[in-house]
């Protein structure tokens, strides 16, 4: 989404600069990407005037640009000549929608443009360059450029589609006064033509027909703001859908009404029906696409593009303004399939004000009206704004216990309704309607997370609640006893999301997965069936970066099927790679079924169990598996996981995993410590160092650990002796970063190893 300062201005009254807006932007939610200004032209004096030797009518000028240096610039204008000054458009400008570049003008190198009046946008003229006062500042910008704002939005925040929107935001997060532009919709006015909707996926469509225009080029102040948004204007109609696109979320559509035969229709296409866009590309749609056509046919893509037949031209004497409400869903399908997106189906697909098919339609005509004449013959419609009717139940305890921090509830009320909410307040709770344009918000979260934002993120460190608890004291949650229990022998948690892969939840299990109706990404189509599939994407990805060796587990609801109380919640544990570290006293072992199974044994509180070995489901080593049991009741499973598998995950380190289906067969009574995983992956470094006989090894650990408070353990994994009464101790230690690290930084703790190693040791590094 892109604004210009100018432009955001026209709704906000405000002292703030374009930095500080977009800072207030981004602190509230609205990530400012980039704040520009387009290259300006500037005025320039020409020094030099001489007839290029190649044409008969160009001149080769010198000009004063205002840096000190001359610039050549190739120039055809009749009143060019010495002494004037006039506006330069230097490599980078963008003038008439076209970016000024050097180059070769018959053989002759030209370093800019210098422009006339209606290249600048000042009038039609175009005679010649423009002339300017001689007293003129060289260098200066002939015209302003505006300031253009870039925003990437959020699918759940359709309101900052418009400029509106985003001013509304600002005055309430106190960058300024919100300046209401109300417009009223226009009055209906019958006419030839009727509307028809023969779909429930159009709400609403509006239409008015304007006769008698004269196509023209746009008001300027629309026509500047359309192109520093990289919008290139064409004329008064199609530009004034444009604005109003953009300024309030609205997309609109013109046609030539000549062109159109009959009344306007909205249905749904039949099957195998072709359309022709403006674009000349072919369609062949399906019963699940809207078209808006007439007695001849379609005439638009609903929401998403127009066609051939019935698109604008210069000879356009007549026009039909179209502001209608279409389906989002059914958008977006039709978009997708088709392969298209524009903006119109971008705003469209997230959901548009329901309210402002009037209002736009108004602020539309009056634009083409003022810039090319002509006369409102007709405005009609068919349906009814849609109603969402949603009025949600808030507290303003709420937001301490969602939040932890403390919110005086005149100051959530202000924010509310300075986001164009209504409230009321009814005693201890209240009734807050969202405005219209916020289709997002459906539940008392949203409310929450709205008011935080412009309350300011950064205030919450400060006035955060802090609650006494008693660390010793066991928890009632079954589940976390689990987690301290897996985290005291070793593991780590991962947590992944509660969507899976059905072609993975097919491979390790016989269960049917739970399709996902409308799946975010591909690989999400599921409502995850077990959380192994979940840890083995964890393996897989941590393997490719060179981390093998790990121990893992997933606390987590999966789902039998997609009705209430078909969910359970289950664990699963991974171990791959080496289950020890190297040592001088023996070779490291790598992970087996046993070490799996010994998690598994730990949590069952000392309860007897059995083994059995037949049945391995499709995730385990035929051979490598076993389940334990409680009588005839599953308990676990635990097993190596099956080379087939691994195969199709491309995990190549072994896998030893256990599985338990519902946690609450688990009787856990064990405590353990969290604590938080490290920002930054650890980091390796051995070293060898040749020592006297009589040093303990454990002397050269503890040297090695004093050298640097980022060293977190030292172990010991070779040692022989060497004549003359020497011997060779070699030793990993394990770096934990508190930042990113350069080569540098390494290199500096190691030579401090080194360097405390001969001090307190007197030993020498090996170098072979």
């Amino acid at each position: 989404m892109k604004w210009t300062y100018d432009w955001l201005t026209e709704y906000l009254k405000t002292s703030a600069s374009p930095d500080e807006i977009a800072d207030i932007l981004t602190r509230t939610g609205l990530e400012v990407d980039d704040v520009s200004a387009p290259v300006a032209p500037i005025a320039a004096r020409i020094l030099e005037c001489r007839p290029h030797e190649n044409s008969d009518h160009l001149h080769v000028l010198k000009v004063d640009d205002g840096t000190g240096n001359q610039r050549q610039v190739v120039c055809g204008a009749p009143n060019a000549r010495a002494g004037i000054v006039s506006a330069l458009a230097v490599p980078g400008c963008v003038v008439a929608g076209h970016e000024i570049q050097s180059g070769k003008l018959r053989g002759v190198i030209s370093d800019g443009m210098m422009c006339s009046e209606r290249e600048l946008g000042l009038s039609d003229n175009h005679d010649g360059i423009i002339e300017l006062p001689a007293d003129t500042e060289i260098g200066a910008p002939v015209i302003p450029a505006p300031v253009v704002f870039d925003a990437g939005i959020t699918p759940n925040r359709p309101d900052y589609l418009a400029v509106r929107g985003i001013a509304r935001d600002l005055a309430a997060a106190g960058a300024g006064e919100y300046v209401a532009a109300e417009i009223r919709p226009l009055a209906e006015k019958a006419g030839a033509r009727r509307v028809r909707l023969d779909t429930d996926k159009c709400s609403v469509y509006r239409m008015a027909e304007i006769r008698g225009i004269t196509m023209g080029d746009s008001d300027e102040k629309i026509a500047r703001r359309l192109r520093a948004i990289g919008i290139n204007p064409k004329n008064a109609p199609i530009d004034a859908t444009n604005y109003v696109c953009y300024d309030m979320a609205q997309p609109m559509h013109c046609f030539d009404a000549d062109e159109i035969h009959g009344d306007i229709i909205v249905r749904m296409a039949a099957p195998h029906e072709e359309f022709t866009d403006l674009f000349g590309t072919r369609h062949e749609l399906t019963a699940d696409d809207m078209v808006v056509c007439d007695a001849d046919g379609i005439l638009a893509l609903a929401g998403v593009v127009g066609g051939a037949r019935g698109m604008t031209t210069d000879k356009t004497r007549n026009i039909l303004l179209e502001s209608a409400y279409f389906d989002p869903v059914c958008v977006r399908k039709t978009a997708k399939r088709a392969g298209m997106s524009t903006d119109a189906s971008y705003r469209y697909e997230r959901g548009i004000n329901p309210t402002m098919t009037g209002p736009a339609l108004s602020a539309a005509a009056e634009i083409i009206t003022a810039a090319c004449g002509g006369e409102i013959v007709s405005v009609v419609s068919s349906g009814a704004d849609p109603v969402r009717n949603i009025c949600i139940k808030y507290s303003p305890d709420m937001f301490r216990k969602k939040m932890g921090i403390e919110a005086p509830a005149d100051v959530q009320r202000d924010i509310l309704r300075a986001l164009g909410y209504c409230v009321t307040e009814n005693g201890a709770v209240w009734d807050v309607t969202p405005p219209a344009a916020r289709v997002d918000v459906e539940i008392a979260d949203t409310i929450i997370a709205d008011i935080a934002r412009i309350y300011g993120y950064d205030r919450m460190a400060t006035a955060a609640v802090h609650r006494p608890c008693n660390p010793v004291a066991p928890h009632a949650d079954h589940a976390l006893e689990i987690k301290r229990a897996l985290a005291a022998r070793g593991l780590n948690e991962c947590r992944s999301y509660g969507f899976g892969c059905a072609a993975t939840e097919q491979l390790l299990s016989d269960h049917a997965p739970v399709m996902v109706a409308n799946p975010i990404v591909a690989d999400f189509n599921t409502a995850r069936g077990g959380l192994l599939g979940g840890l083995l994407a964890a393996v897989g990805a941590n393997e490719k970066r060179g981390y093998p060796d790990l121990s893992l587990f997933e606390v987590g609801t999966v789902f039998d099927g997609d009705m209430p109380g078909m969910q359970r919640t289950a664990l699963s544990i991974v171990r791959t790679g080496d289950a020890s570290p190297r040592h001088w006293a023996g070779r490291g072992r790598a992970v087996d079924i046993y070490d799996v199974k010994a998690d598994i044994a730990s949590l069952m509180a000392g309860q007897k169990y059995t083994v059995a070995t037949d049945n391995p489901p499709r995730w385990a080593h035929p051979y490598r598996f076993g389940r334990i049991m409680q009588g005839k009741k599953v308990i676990a499973e635990f097993g190596e996981l099956s080379p087939v598998v691994a195969r199709q995950l491309r995990i190549k380190t072994r896998v030893c995993a256990a599985v338990v289906h519902d946690i609450d067969a688990i009787p856990a009574r064990h405590m353990a410590k969290y604590v938080p995983a490290p920002e930054f992956p650890p980091i390796k470094r051995d070293f060898a160092f040749i020592v006297d006989d009589a040093t303990p090894a454990a002397n050269i650990i503890a040297a090695a650990m004093s050298a640097d408070r980022r060293i977190t353990d030292a172990i010991v994994f070779d040692a022989f002796d060497m004549s003359g009464g020497e011997k060779s101790i070699a030793f990993t230690i394990t770096i934990q970063p508190d930042k990113n690290m350069t080569d540098g930084d390494l290199m500096e703790i190691q030579n401090a190893v080194i360097g405390a190693v001969e001090k307190k040791c007197g030993g020498k590094i090996r170098d072979k």
